[in-house]
């Protein structure tokens, strides 16, 4: 959340009802979000990691990245009472903007964006080589649950660029290197760069390729061993989401740099906007842990039969217990 308290002093008292009420606005989403996204989050995404982590030997190329986003889902969810109450807001805020805690949220935020974005990135590569190759190890589960990891240890490199740029803004008055940094919008602009551009390319490109071979089915498309076709609804939904939600946020980043490099001044007006769109778009963004696991419940097939499965096997499954099966029902319904 973020207040009008920067806008003080800058001469426009006609500003002040309006950011009031953008304020207002803005801290109702905020908190609808908190008590109502945050536990859809943290539920989903858990029940989806422990329904699949369940029957290891039955998950397809698509459930491996899905159940990657919902482990950084799963940290979005967590992060987000930080985010969203933390240093934007005045007078009641756990800790500083500046502090060594905010920092390592930034960098965790940073880091589970990237995952998300180039898991969906890649879910688009590797359904178009299955359609195009079915059945070969480039789309397999072990190559994907490989290229994972790799995405979680690139995320992290490009993460650590960002806070040497943000470390770098506390020791500027030390080391004459830092002082000629733009620490801030550089972070932003690599985030920009290698977070949205270049997933957002290839994810461009793995459509296109796949509109092309859906124009050309053919009978071997009815064998046993294509992937489900389900799996196309829950891309196109899993890309639309995505990038609907995340694209606010990084155009926020991309708008803040260009400002800044451009060097144009900012007045009080311009700043309740900038930190109006700022506040907007990370509550967008952060509520994408909620609905992409939700997405996933509702299109996937073989979802609700892991999760019957894996009740039955639960100590109160096999007797039946009343209180507990109206849950699931509700869950599965």
């Amino acid at each position: 959340m973020w207040s009008c308290s920067p806008l003080n002093g800058t001469g426009r008292g006609e500003d002040q009802p309006l950011c009031q009420h953008a304020q207002l606005a803005l801290s109702a989403v905020s908190l609808l979000y908190l008590v109502v996204g945050v536990p859809l989050g943290l539920g989903y995404n858990s029940l989806l990691i422990l329904v699949n982590l369940h029957e290891q030997g039955s998950m397809a190329m698509p459930d491996v990245y899905f159940v990657n986003m919902a482990v950084a889902g799963l940290l979005l969810s967590a992060l987000a009472p930080a985010l969203l109450l933390g240093p934007g807001a005045s007078g009641w805020a756990l800790w500083g903007s500046s502090s060594e805690a905010h920092v390592t949220l930034l960098v965790l935020f940073d880091v589970c964006a990237l995952v998300t974005m180039y898991c969906t990135a890649l879910l688009s590569l590797d359904y178009y080589i299955e359609r195009a190759l079915p059945r070969t190890y480039m789309s397999s589960v072990y190559n994907s649950r490989h290229v994972c990891g790799f995405v979680w240890g690139g995320a992290l490199l490009t993460s650590f660029s960002s806070l040497l740029f943000y470390i770098c803004s506390h020791v500027a008055a030390r080391l004459a290197e830092c002082a000629q940094m733009q620490h801030t919008e550089a972070a932003d602009a690599i985030m920009v760069l290698i977070g949205y551009l270049v997933p957002g390319l290839a994810v461009l490109y793995a459509l296109v390729l796949v509109s092309r071979i859906r124009k050309q089915d053919t009978p071997l498309d009815q064998e046993a061993g294509r992937l489900d076709p389900s799996v196309h609804r829950l891309l196109v939904a899993t890309v639309c989401t995505q990038f609907g939600l995340w694209t606010p946020h990084y155009l926020t980043l991309l708008g803040h740099t260009s400002l800044a490099l451009r060097g144009w001044p900012v007045d009080g007006q311009q700043l309740g906007l900038l930190l109006f769109a700022k506040g907007l778009s990370r509550c967008l963004a952060l509520s994408s842990s909620a609905v992409t696991p939700l997405l996933y419940r509702c299109i996937s097939r073989s979802f609700p039969g892991k999760l019957r499965r894996l009740v039955k096997k639960t100590p109160c499954g096999r007797h039946g217990c009343p209180a507990d099966q109206a849950g699931v029902q509700q869950v599965l319904a």
